[in-house]
């Protein structure tokens, strides 16, 4: 049960500090949707969709009128597709994400994850063909996102798949260039995958989650910003412990948001995952609170060590207010998503080979890092590479959503809009690792 007082002081964080929760996420098995013909699949997946997530939408709004509090994506995260669709041709896959996506904008779905496969260690032929159709099936969409797992810690990581993925993301870069390349925002490439994460566009319903679930992804880095700017003479151990409390706090609305959801769409709740997302607005910014933590620009020394602290803290703070934690749960990093780690990167404070060290310790991994346009394929799958194996070796999840704005060079600025923000195109190591690749 929730107090009057907690629903008080979540109105109040929404109001001052941007808090919101980032996604409702309904997660749907199509296993019991396959058939050998494309079009019954993709009949029978409507249906299905239709069923659990035809009220996400006016759900969604119903709360955030009760508790006036921002929900600003509703999503649905699917079986990954290419374990569904072994037989089907080029032109079928390309069918089936066209569908997806058509679904998503029926229902008012912000976004549709799905489109993944999963080849830490397996790549056959009809893997490779569906990966060689993500370019295709993402440039004729809107709303699809598509995910490669390529390595896990018990696995280890399939070189063969990371080599052809560099090509995958230049193919995507090229065919959505009219958006400055806003195509690879929709496609990420993953270590150490979890099968419940709300996120995209990475989310997608794992073979164990059973036949549909919901799960929560929150925010609020604004909220722990404003805490820490009235600690300001704080020492380190207080700081943890504010970033805790705050933590706590802001689950604990992702657990009303989630039970309340859960019954009115009588759909089993799945987890919260208590997530720090930011969001281009100021003072919504992961960069900023390392910053209040006492780092005087994101990118110098001493970044990774408050990460780390961020990161522990809010796992530690936020596990007591769900009654499931689950996903990525911990502070994300997207450049072009966070004003404050923007601006790190105009200054020269923030390098590619920082943020490198930062996700080591951060919740996933390089994301939303633009490039210039010209980068050879073998350079994006070596930076994949080094990526994969810090989340191998470490047993964490961490993943790679890097976007060559086609026709850019390094220090232009691309401009995505909405939550996905803009950036500076950022400077990269040329040096070639083709011949490991």
């Amino acid at each position: 049960m929730f107090s009057s007082q907690e629903i008080i002081e979540t109105i109040n964080m929404v109001k001052q500090s941007n808090l919101d929760i980032r996604t409702i996420t309904i997660g749907i098995s199509l296993f019991d949707c396959c058939s050998d013909v494309s079009q019954r699949f993709i009949d029978n997946m409507k249906k299905k969709i239709t069923k659990y997530a035809g009220n996400l939408k006016s759900v969604a709004d119903e709360i955030e009128d009760m508790f006036g509090l921002p929900i600003v994506n509703r999503r649905v995260a699917l079986t990954p597709i290419s374990l569904l669709t072994f037989s089907y041709s080029y032109e079928d896959l390309l069918k089936v994400a066209s569908a997806a996506d058509q679904i998503a904008k029926e229902l008012n779905i912000d976004l549709i994850g799905g489109y993944s496969a999963m080849v830490h260690k397996n790549y056959d032929d009809n893997t490779r063909k569906f990966i060689f159709s993500i370019p295709d099936a993402i440039a004729q969409t809107e709303r699809l996102c598509s995910s490669v797992e390529v390595g896990s810690t018990r696995f280890g990581i399939n070189l063969d798949v990371i080599s052809h993925l560099g090509y995958i993301i230049r193919e995507i870069a090229k065919k959505t260039a009219e958006r400055d390349s806003f195509g690879c925002a929709r496609f990420v490439v993953f270590a150490n995958a979890p099968d419940d994460n709300p996120f995209m566009a990475g989310a997608f319903h794992g073979a164990g989650e059973g036949d549909v679930c919901l799960n929560v992804g929150i925010s609020g880095p604004g909220v722990v910003k404003k805490a820490l700017e009235e600690k300001k003479d704080a020492t380190i151990d207080e700081i943890y412990e504010t970033i805790k409390k705050m933590a706590f706090k802001i689950t604990r609305a992702g657990q009303l948001v989630l039970q309340y959801a859960s019954k009115k769409l009588q759909i089993p709740a799945g987890i919260v995952d208590l997530s720090l997302a930011p969001t281009p607005k100021v003072g919504d910014s992961i960069a900023e609170i390392l910053e209040e933590i006492g780092v005087e620009k994101v990118g110098g020394y001493g970044s990774t060590f408050a990460l780390a602290l961020l990161n522990d803290a809010v796992k530690k703070g936020g596990a007591m207010a769900a009654t499931f934690t689950g996903g990525l749960s911990g502070a994300f990093i997207p450049v072009s998503e966070d004003s404050g780690m923007v601006k790190g990167v105009e200054s020269g404070a923030l390098s590619l080979e920082k943020l490198e060290a930062m996700t080591s310790v951060c919740s996933v991994g390089l994301d939303m890092i633009v490039v210039p346009g010209d980068v050879e394929p073998e350079i994006i799958s070596g930076m994949i590479a080094d990526e994969i194996a810090i989340g191998v070796y470490n047993n964490k999840t961490t993943a790679v959503r890097v976007i060559p704005a086609y026709g850019k060079k390094e220090g232009e600025k691309v401009n995505f809009g909405g939550l996905l923000g803009s950036s500076t195109v950022m400077k990269i190591n040329k040096v070639s690792p083709q011949k490991m690749i």
